[in-house]
């Protein structure tokens, strides 16, 4: 295929993977179009900020932290929810800035995490089989025939909620709530008041005097009081990418309008794919998950297709192996992009490679294996000299029990309390911070 940025016909021309089928051609073609005339969710201008802080990120001038959740729902899209995620993801940036001692980049997997791809297009429960339930922006989660048929509204839906999402979130970040002082007090708070908080006190009143410091000498920057958060998601389904892919009258290029990052997903990245011929053409930053099967020369010829200009920022690899395989699979990629001068920025993806059934039926995953994975991580860039560029977690503001161990000691028999995602299981509200202090120990050795 030219270079022309390619039609939505052609790219299910080359077969797309991990798509509905939808019943109603018509209605669906009314959705697309509709879409194509919403305003922008986010900017070209924020899309080339972000682009610069990643690319920092990958020098080791800066760090990312990007969270969320697995598969948002629209039920979830209010005011609290959306409070709840900003303010952990906020207390988790604060640990890790003072550990980094540079920047963190701060982004939400939200606003646009709607759709997941599924290892199965049907889902079999007592003997009935119905479609699998691909998120909210394609059918409900609901076990009924009636639910679990794609219905083009859906990609409206997501649309909506996603722009009331980023409304609720811009108003909290310039208007108080993301104030410095205030996001250290709650994990002031966590420390004195959780069960795990008393481990991580000597970074907590490390950060309470550099704080009083900055206080003392009058320093009261603006960053203090506002902080700069982009959001993220997936670019799974096409008709809904595509529709919200605009041409930045700037510079004459285009722009996923939908959402500051977004990334392939492990089971959509092949290279003659539908879904990397889109991205190569988007002018946002871009990521792409590697998993275990990748091979060195499948990341490097990944990178030729999607950033063939080598621009630093432009390209984020978001490797997921699981604890075991990380330091055994990540080395061979990370040498071979290095030693092509390949610019590329590392995160590691700690969640989806440690995932597992237990014998009470709960999809989870042991808060130690994602730390393990982190760790190993770290441990590969240190030994090879390379940067350790973030991380991107499934987390959650809300008390949840979903995912085992952590200073908690969530068992299996404790899954059954709260337990609420309706596909991936997600750090809590104290698993989270829990690993932002674990973390920030480990940026502090680099």
């Amino acid at each position: 295929m030219n270079d022309a940025f390619p039609s939505l016909e052609q790219l299910h021309a080359i077969g797309a993977l991990q798509q509905p089928t939808y019943s109603d051609p018509a209605a669906l073609a009314a959705a697309v179009e509709k879409l194509r005339n919403q305003p922008p969710l986010v900017f070209a201008g924020e899309c080339d900020q972000l682009k610069s802080s990643i690319a920092a990120a990958g020098r080791g001038e800066a760090f990312i932290l990007q969270g969320g959740d697995c598969a948002e729902v629209f039920a979830e899209a209010t005011a609290d929810n959306t409070r709840n995620k900003l303010r952990v993801l906020l207390q988790m940036a604060v640990v890790l800035t003072y550990a980094a001692s540079v920047p963190v980049v701060k982004i939400g997997r939200l606003a646009g995490q709607y759709a997941k791809p599924r290892s199965s297009d049907t889902e079999t429960r007592d003997g009935v089989t119905l479609p699998a339930y691909r998120g909210d922006a394609v059918n409900g989660f609901e076990f009924t025939a009636e639910s679990r048929i794609p219905d083009p509204q859906r990609l409206l839906d997501v649309y909506h909620a996603s722009a009331s999402t980023l409304n609720l979130v811009r108003a909290f970040t310039t208007g108080g709530y993301a104030d410095l002082r205030q996001v250290h007090t709650w994990n002031s708070e966590f420390v004195r008041n959780s069960p795990v908080g008393a481990k991580y006190e000597a970074m907590g009143s490390e950060i309470e005097r550099a704080i009083a410091f900055m206080e003392a000498i009058g320093a009261d920057p603006e960053e203090f009081h506002r902080v700069d958060f982009y959001s993220s998601h997936e670019a799974l389904l096409l008709e809904y990418e595509h529709a919200m892919t605009r041409i930045d009258s700037r510079t004459e290029t285009p722009y996923n309008v939908s959402g500051h990052f977004v990334w392939i997903g492990e089971r959509t990245r092949q290279l003659d794919g539908a879904h990397v011929e889109y991205f190569r053409h988007l002018n946002n930053p871009i990521g792409c998950k590697l998993g275990p099967t990748a091979t060195p020369d499948d990341a490097l010829a990944l990178a030729a297709k999607l950033n063939p200009k080598n621009e630093e920022g432009r390209l984020t690899f978001i490797t997921r192996f699981g604890a075991g395989k990380v330091r055994d699979g990540l080395p061979g990629l990370v040498e071979k992009i290095t030693a092509e001068g390949v610019n590329v920025t590392w995160i590691s993806d700690p969640m989806h490679g440690n995932t597992f059934s237990t014998s009470n039926g709960y999809k989870t995953r042991r808060f130690e294996d994602v730390l393990d994975e982190v760790q190993g991580f770290f441990d590969v860039h240190h030994a090879l000299g390379t940067v350790p560029g973030g991380i991107l977690v499934e987390n959650t503001g809300d008390d949840v029990t979903e995912i085992i161990g952590g200073g908690e000691e969530l068992d299996e028999a404790g899954l059954v309390h709260r337990y609420e995602s309706v596909v991936d299981p997600r750090l809590n509200r104290v698993q989270s911070l829990e690993m932002a202090f674990q973390v920030a120990e480990m940026l502090r050795s680099r």
